[in-house]
């Protein structure tokens, strides 16, 4: 039987009557349904009939879907919903949020969903949790990233929504891999240190992966080692790329490739800068940009410039948090901006 889940913030609990007039009019939300199958408008006796059912149940049951409703602690506003479906008698359990758009932006949906996925590993005991969405929807993937879920896959024209068939992302983990992820180092390391890419280390390196939704700011590794190898030709000469391993107490844990100063670039760029997701969020990232900057200043360099691909999940608040400023340009349509040390 399901009772409550906490959080820092919130409480997840069963559904109760007076839940009915906010699921309404979340799904009548056209923002909050996009990327949803739901058809709007969306009734009160639909949504009545809904929490009804909810109410009878104790909880996730197998082959049906069951909901739970996310409030804040301190208030007890409604912010939005929980569900998920369970199948093969419990071992398999794909998962869904929606929020109340006046609730975005605040995390509430990574910590409602984290717990969640927790209890149902924990509580539930389940082999696997999944959840699937649309391609664009980068919101939702970074939900489910945050809770230890991975891409697993994608498949074509297999959703149907308003606009008609769409593609699907898949994301899940497994018990076993989940509590890898729970268990994951969280705290600053003492040391970062960047390293020489050689024979001894570079496959640890070809390993590193960040987030899916990340891929879109962030080449892989592979990719950087072809870059490399057949370094482009930038105002009529190759650029110099210097390849760094990034170390937190000996461990591999990040990429960072620099394009060197020569004399038709007189600038240092830094070229690729990746944290594998494993280590990301222990500020590995803002230790590892200041020991590039200690080395390019040891180079005798007195500038850096990086350039970033704007949308959701852009780098670019941290490199502004670090002192870059944009320069006005754009590199392959990419703004560029340069720090001075």
């Amino acid at each position: 039987m399901f009772n409550e889940l906490l959080t820092d913030r919130l409480i997840v609990r069963g559904f109760v009557a007076s839940d009915a007039p906010l699921l309404q009019a979340r799904r009548n939300d056209p923002e909050v349904s996009l990327y949803q199958n739901w058809e709007r408008p969306f009734s009160r006796e639909n949504a009545n009939a809904i929490v009804q059912s909810l109410m009878a149940m104790d909880g996730p049951t197998d082959g049906e879907w069951w909901m739970a409703t996310i409030c804040d602690r301190v208030t007890g506003e409604v912010v939005g919903d929980l569900s998920v479906e369970l199948t093969w008698d419990g071992r398999s359990a794909e998962i869904g949020y929606n929020l109340d758009r006046r609730f975005w932006g605040c995390g509430y949906a990574a910590e409602a969903a984290e717990a969640f996925v927790r209890y149902l590993f924990e509580q539930e005991h389940a082999t696997r949790v999944f959840g699937m969405l649309h391609p664009d929807n980068t919101a939702s993937a970074q939900v489910l990233e945050r809770c230890g879920l991975v891409f697993e896959g994608h498949t074509r024209l297999s959703y149907w929504d308003d606009d008609g068939p769409s593609d699907d992302w898949i994301y899940g983990s497994t018990a076993e891999a989940w509590r890898k992820w729970d268990s994951r180092k969280k705290t600053a390391p003492s040391e970062v240190l960047l390293v020489p890419v050689t024979i001894h280390n570079e496959r640890k390196v070809a390993r590193l992966k960040t987030h899916k939704s990340q891929e879109a700011f962030v080449a892989p590794v592979l990719a950087s080692y072809a870059d490399a190898l057949f370094p482009e030709i930038v105002d009529g000469s190759p650029v110099s790329p210097i390849l760094r391993a990034i170390e937190a107490d000996g461990e591999v844990v990040g990429f960072v490739m620099v394009a060197d100063t020569t004399v038709a670039h007189p600038e240092p760029f830094l070229w690729r800068f990746l944290i594998d997701r494993m280590h990301q969020r222990r500020g590995i990232g803002s230790m590892a940009l200041n020991a590039v900057v200690a080395e390019r200043s040891a180079a005798g360099d007195s500038t850096l410039v990086t350039s970033w691909q704007e949308g959701r999940g852009t780098p670019a608040p941290f490199y502004r948090s670090h002192g870059f400023v944009e320069t006005g340009r754009e590199i392959d349509g990419e703004t560029e901006a340069r720090l001075t040390f």
